[in-house]
């Protein structure tokens, strides 16, 4: 009205009201409120004579300046629409939530790209926020949180209220760790200005319970891997100070067992020596199966796989094991196929493999019975069985087997002495080689416990020069048969 009406090129500024208003307030009812606006302004125009006293003014060739000046602002509004990562939040909004709460405040476009960012991110997400941009933060949800991301956004869209969800954000990744590993719980609040229909606030904050159900885990975690630790030290300084007097105890009791130092006045001395060192070689039998669980358990087993003939550790087993099967009236025998042929894999862990699973075979079969070792050849595989007529093994017990110090716990076992780490050291040392383990039982019908190791020994290891084989994880499972016996394989 001061610069001459509707007539002057000043009156063309009665359409910023409706822009500006809806580019503030980003909403169509901003938009429709400057509208309204601008028609009161023109409505009132007749009236301005009574109401000024100045009345309109002379029409000047310099008004044109003004609206030419609001127009020129067209241009980086233009380029502010093409890059969304332009838009800033409401600075007074945004300082006033971050005041108020400890979270990351991002403002959201109708299609969920991202606008802006709070600078909070920097130290919550530890990411600059300009990385969150566009589609940034999408892609650093969680693959099965997404849809519930996705669902939420579209419900606002919708009109729904302001709601919360629990979803992972991976952050960057500091070098300790894989990266699925650097998700970390968040939780997301999603909400909207009642003026406001296109653009979305969203509030990302640490979930506490969760992040510290974390902690303690991880606390846990360094906790049990320090315990190991100490558990290593202790069984191999332990087993040090044991194996030291043991061997001297077995070496004079053997001396004195062979009188090189004069006979014995009494039988029975010689008997107690006899019984002393079979005490301590059992006692070093112990300590030495200790050592090597405790070795295979840590990854540090040595081993120096070589070719050699499948056959000749079978015979060293039997000829240890025969006067142990005779004293039982036990019939050993071997049905090793002729194809079974050579095996490239550590000598002195098969030949441990064979000798403990004949142990056990002897241990829990009767008088009388029979103990079969065989073998044959399938593929690039060699499986070999130790076949027993013993007590079997029953169905609850089935998931102790494997498990160091775990033994059948039933009247007739208890008769048998044992550390229950024979198993253990036999599934340790299969897996060593990337080789299986199946056993089929039942009971009072016999046990068979069936290995199945690689001819050409465990992938990726030389046979030219000794090393230490990883123990990789092993799985187990339980399965019945159609003759009612129960298969355990690992």
């Amino acid at each position: 009205a001061a610069a001459g009406g509707l007539a002057s090129p000043v009156a063309m500024l009665v359409v910023a009201l409706p822009f500006e208003a809806w580019w503030i307030g980003a909403s169509r009812r901003a938009a429709l409120w400057g509208a309204v606006s601008a028609f009161v302004a023109i409505a009132l125009q007749p009236f301005v004579g009574s109401v000024f006293p100045f009345g309109a003014a002379e029409i000047a060739a310099w008004h044109w300046l003004l609206p030419l000046a609001w127009a020129l602002t067209f241009i980086p509004r233009i380029a502010a629409l093409g890059n969304p990562a332009s838009a800033q939040l409401d600075p007074a909004t945004d300082e006033r939530l971050e005041n108020i709460i400890d979270a990351v405040v991002l403002r959201v476009g109708r299609h969920g790209e991202i606008l802006d960012a709070s600078a909070k991110a920097r130290t919550i997400l530890k990411l600059q926020p300009e990385l969150l941009f566009g589609t940034g933060l999408f892609d650093r949800i969680h693959l099965s949180d997404r849809v519930a991301y996705l669902s939420a956004l579209a419900d606002m869209r919708d009109g729904a209220p302001a709601r919360r969800l629990d979803l992972r954000v991976r952050l960057p990744q500091n070098g300790n760790g894989p990266t699925a590993d650097n998700y970390r719980p968040f939780s997301l609040e999603l909400m909207r200005a009642k003026e406001q229909q296109d653009v979305f606030t969203l509030v990302l904050r640490e979930n506490d319970e969760v992040a510290g159900l974390r902690e303690e885990l991880a606390a846990a975690n360094e906790a049990a891997a320090s315990a190991e630790v100490a558990k290593g030290r202790f069984l191999a300084v332990v087993s040090h100070e044991l194996r030291t007097p043991l061997n001297a105890i077995i070496g004079f009791s053997d001396m004195l067992l062979h009188e090189m130092f004069g006979t014995f006045k009494d039988p029975r001395q010689k008997e107690y020596v006899g019984l002393v060192k079979e005490s301590g070689q059992h006692l070093l039998a112990v300590v030495t199966s200790i050592l090597d669980v405790s070795r295979i358990e840590s990854g540090t087993y040595a081993a120096e796989p070589e070719p050699f003939r499948f056959v000749e550790a079978v015979e060293m087993c039997q000829s240890m094991m025969r006067l142990q099967a005779e004293a039982k009236n036990i019939d050993l025998q071997a049905q090793i196929a002729p194809d079974a042929g050579e095996i490239n894999a550590d000598r002195r862990a098969v030949q441990q493999i064979l000798i403990n699973l004949v142990s056990n075979a002897i241990k829990f079969t009767p008088d009388g019975g029979d103990v079969i070792v065989g073998a044959k050849r399938i593929g690039s595989r060699l499986h070999f069985w130790v076949r027993d007529t013993g007590i079997g093994i029953a169905e609850e017990d089935f998931a102790n087997l494997g498990k160091p110090f775990m033994q059948i716990q039933n009247d007739y076992t208890r008769r048998f002495e044992g550390t229950g780490l024979g198993l253990s050291l036999v599934k340790g040392l299969v897996a060593l080689h990337d080789g299986t383990m199946s056993i089929e039982s039942m009971p009072g019908e016999g046990t068979t416990v069936t290995i199945s190791l690689p001819v050409n020994g465990p992938k990726g290891r030389s046979t030219d020069k000794p090393g230490v084989l990883p123990m990789p994880a092993a799985k187990a499972e339980t399965k019945g048969d159609r003759h009612g016996s129960l298969r355990k394989t690992a």
